[in-house]
């Protein structure tokens, strides 16, 4: 469960998107009303059928194409609405979704543009086929709120691609001023203390050369000294770092489920519990969302805590895909962080994926 990359937000978006699009195809439903509420041949039908797969070959590559080569689609949904026409009224449909794509592709001048130039073929159409002028006024009123209905959604979009800019460039900065914090602390840490030892080093080598061994054992002893404060002085800065507290690190942990587009509930709560304890919890909890994230293809996530009579119960349940598992370090790693601590982790499949840790009370 550890050996697949994360997947980026912009994947999970992308997806969204395109499950979104086959639920935007029931405007397509327009296009239908026709053949059932007037009698026409059986080709008419058909060919009003067989004209629905390229058109849906051409929203597709609308969908995902660029603006600089969005025309091309759009051009091909026109020209198939343009050609249908003469058989099936319920073409305004398909003009409607040419409409959407100019709006959402194009500048606002060139967009009004575009939709003059659809009006100017609605209405060409209605004269020289001889539809009731009603097509072309429901027509150029749909395509135009359709196209501005485009524009907007362009704008919404792009306003979430500035605002999902603007968190990575603070998520950059709070990176950049976090590592400068650490070399700071340890500089602050580390800098005496190398002295010192240099020196003492250096000290106790001439006292040694000399012959006074005696005097040399004393600085060694002092050097001895100022190694293992320095250490003990690294692990509680090292220890501090991971350690924020368990409520601030479940808050963070549910806002990047979130982040990655899954919806998160988080029940009940724990007592407070050592800060050894918290640590070894928030470093488990951290690679089993990450391992949610990766992994489980769901769209929902429920964190459950509960402290009962023999000690604590945490679970994390998805509404993912996974039906097979295999172990690796991420995993293993979570059951060595317990083990000291007499807890385990238990992994269930059925009916949904679910990681339960229990820790006893320690007494």
């Amino acid at each position: 469960m550890d050996k697949y990359p994360i997947p980026h937000t912009l994947d999970i978006e992308r997806a969204t998107e395109d499950k979104l699009a086959w639920v935007y195809l029931i405007n397509l439903g327009f296009y239908f009303i026709p053949l059932f509420l007037q009698t026409m041949p059986t080709w008419h039908i058909v060919l009003s059928l067989v004209v629905l797969v390229p058109f849906i070959y051409c929203y597709f590559w609308a969908h995902r194409s660029p603006s600089k080569t969005a025309y091309q689609p759009i051009l091909l949904i026109i020209a198939l609405a343009c050609l249908i026409t003469p058989i099936n009224i319920g073409s305004l449909s398909l003009f409607t979704f040419a409409g959407f794509f100019i709006g959402f592709n194009y500048s606002l001048p060139k967009a009004f543009a575009s939709l003059i130039g659809l009006a100017v073929i609605l209405t060409l159409l209605s004269l020289t086929l001889g539809i009731h002028y009603y097509f072309a006024v429901y027509g150029v009123a749909l395509i135009t709120g359709v196209g501005f209905f485009g524009v907007a959604e362009r704008k919404r979009v792009e306003a979430k691609r500035a605002q999902r800019q603007s968190q990575q460039e603070i998520r950059q900065l709070a990176t950049m001023l976090e590592r400068e914090r650490i070399a700071r602390d340890l500089h602050d840490i580390m800098g005496h203390s190398l002295s010192s030892i240099s020196l003492k080093a250096e000290l106790a080598r001439k006292l040694l050369a000399k012959g006074q061994a005696d005097q040399a054992s004393a600085e060694l002893a002092e050097l001895e000294t100022i190694a293992r404060d320095s250490l003990s002085q690294i692990r509680q800065t090292v220890s501090g770092y991971k350690h924020k507290g368990l409520d601030a690190a479940l808050t963070h942990l549910c806002q990047m489920l979130r982040d990655k587009g899954m919806a998160v509930t988080l029940s009940g709560e724990l007592p407070s519990q050592p800060q050894e304890i918290e640590t070894q919890l928030i470093l488990s909890l951290t690679e089993l969302c990450n391992n949610v994230v990766r992994h489980s293809q769901g769209d929902s996530c429920n964190i459950d805590l509960s402290a009962t009579p023999q000690g604590l119960r945490i679970s994390i349940t998805d509404n993912g895909k996974l039906r097979q598992l295999s172990e690796g370090n991420g995993l293993t790693g979570i059951r060595e962080r317990l083990r000291p601590l007499g807890g385990t982790l238990s992994i269930g499949l059925e009916p949904n994926p679910q990681f339960i840790i229990e820790l006893p009370n320690q007494g």
